[in-house]
């Protein structure tokens, strides 16, 4: 009487797991990544109607309610301003930086950093939060 194994050894390899893997690993550092992005400097942006988020560059240019400027987290004078993002950007492709204004800031100074970048040819973006 011959007897026959049920138990046959699969050759094949599964790469299911794996993607699970890749997978959590993906949402684990879009996750995180979100996160670490944001200022430490807390301003109320204003709001707008987008639907296409952008790409955030390196450099933030913060303004404050009382017209302190910050740049990327550190106090700059506004005398100082202009020559430290000059050589904050020099070396760039493309030197962009962001603009994060508090709502209750005021025009002049928001346009006086915009002159420094059209000054220095600059892209420039505004930084807002969604409505809702």
């Amino acid at each position: 009487m011959e007897l026959k194994r049920r138990n046959r050894v699969n050759a094949e390899f599964s790469m299911a797991s794996m993607t699970d893997i890749i997978f959590l690993l993906l949402i684990f550092f879009m996750i995180t990544s979100s996160a670490i992005s944001q200022s430490a400097i807390e301003v109320k942006l204003p709001t707008a109607d987008t639907s296409n988020p952008s790409t955030q560059d390196p450099s933030v240019v913060t303004i404050k309610e009382d017209g302190r400027y910050f740049v990327n987290d550190k106090e700059i004078p506004k005398e100082q301003l202009e020559e430290y993002l000059v050589n904050t950007l020099k070396g760039e492709e493309k030197p962009s930086f962001t603009i994060r204004a508090d709502e209750n800031t005021k025009h002049k100074d928001v346009v006086f950093v915009m002159g420094i970048a059209e000054n220095h040819q600059f892209n420039l973006a505004i930084a807002t939060t969604q409505e809702k």
